[in-house]
């Protein structure tokens, strides 16, 4: 017989008290409601963990309006999904309809149907995300686990439910890895033999969904163990054959978290670095294939131009203003990437310098200033502010009176 586990202790010290009254609210008036996914996984592991998921044995929406209509709140639904967000002063519940789901052919978005609990469960990745704990007042905490997620957690295991689970749905090959590095766990025997079988699998999966799983990774306290661990296992060239995640990445990855000013370092900066072995074309590649939207996508090809211009940069006979010239426009974490990445020094200081500091020096007298010098409105009052520009990058003028002065001066030439 197996054992019966309660976690109502460990889920009201991991709860803010606002939502753990909700949760037991709702547990009071719905009979077959389930709390499951990730927070029992890390109720079991001690990880705090306040991303609820509760679902029910019925219509989710119509379980939502009922608690809606007894606690005065708001509800959101998507009626395609069986889904309702019950929006309350105390916080926010998202409830889903317990579902079977079953996959046309592999890659697919899956086919969905109302289920029971158990159903709902093993249509997860993993056995320790295939856990629940009912909220019922009679079996309140009371843990379900069909598939002994539990031991797995205990063993640390990753483990498919079912043979065709990578094969049905590629992304989660990713997933496996990520939860591996992330708690330290490793691949179950047969789970790891059908990983290897089904790289290729990957192929079946949209551009969309492979760079949301590439964005979650990087959102990982330390991203490059599992991008290391996709790179044993063949996972990374089959995005691209020259992706790496050897030895390099996990240190240019150790500086750009001492570099950055936000924790985690931004998906461009991290991505930068992740493709600088490619060059142009295959960044190219990979933005197309990876669908990645405009702003990521510049940050990406600045990165690949920067790699370009190392050599120049590298000249130790270069005016600081015509490396600002090279450099400007160039997204400032592209600029980081290259200076982390590069081997030369010299280059490394002056994408530090635009980064930091050229970007933004400015020219002190106006465009009325110095018309009233008597620089005539158009193309050559262009010229002289790029001029004056040029000076204060070079050092020649630090001032609004040298400013005034050096113009003068070009003015007097000029008569």
């Amino acid at each position: 017989m197996a054992e019966t586990v309660n976690l109502a202790a460990q889920l009201e010290k991991a709860l803010p008290p606002q939502l753990l009254e909700l949760v037991r609210k709702a547990g009071d008036m719905v009979q077959r409601l389930y709390l499951v996914g990730g927070i029992v996984r890390d109720l079991l592991l001690g990880r705090p963990n306040l991303d609820l998921d509760l679902v029910v044995e019925g219509d989710a929406i119509s379980v939502a309006q009922e608690l809606a209509a007894a606690w005065g709140g708001t509800v959101v639904t998507q009626p395609r999904f069986g889904t309702a967000k019950l929006c309350l002063e105390g916080g926010s519940l998202d409830i889903v309809t317990a579902r079977s789901e079953t996959y046309s052919r592999p890659g697919a978005l899956p086919t969905v149907r109302p289920g029971s609990i158990t159903d709902d469960l093993f249509r997860r990745d993993f056995t320790i995300n295939a856990m629940a704990i009912r909220l019922a007042p009679e079996a309140y905490g009371q843990l379900v686990d069909p598939f002994r997620g539990r031991a797995d957690l205990e063993a640390g295991l990753i483990r498919i439910l079912h043979p065709n689970s990578f094969s049905d749905d590629a992304t989660r090959l990713l997933r496996a890895l990520r939860y591996e590095q992330r708690l330290g766990f490793h691949l179950e025997a047969t789970t790891e033999a059908l990983f290897h079988r089904d790289v290729p699998m990957l192929d079946t999966i949209s551009g969309d969904r492979l760079r949301r799983e590439l964005e979650l990774i990087l959102k990982e306290e330390r991203p490059e163990l599992v991008l290391r661990r996709a790179h044993e296992l063949g996972l990374l060239s089959r995005l691209h054959p020259e992706l790496r995640g050897e030895g390099w990445l996990a240190e240019k990855f150790q500086q750009a978290r001492l570099a950055s000013t936000r924790l985690p370092p931004s998906p461009g900066l991290y991505l930068s670095l992740f493709f600088y072995p490619l060059g142009r074309e295959g960044t190219e590649q990979l933005i197309h294939r990876l669908k990645f939207p405009r702003a990521l996508a510049r940050t990406l090809r600045d990165s690949a131009r920067l790699k370009g211009l190392l050599d120049e940069l590298s000249n130790p006979y270069l005016l600081p203003s015509h490396a600002y010239r090279l450099l400007q426009g160039s997204c400032p974490e592209a600029a980081l990437a290259v200076a982390l990445a590069s081997t030369s020094p010299l280059a490394q200081e002056r994408l530090l310098l635009y980064q930091n500091k050229w970007r933004s020096v400015k020219v002190q007298l106006s465009g009325d200033e110095l018309q009233q010098m008597g620089v005539p409105p158009g193309r050559e009052l262009g010229l002289i502010l790029e001029s004056l520009l040029e000076a204060r990058l070079d050092g020649e003028v630090k001032t609004k009176e040298e400013e005034k002065e050096l113009v003068q001066r070009w003015l007097e030439i000029g008569d």
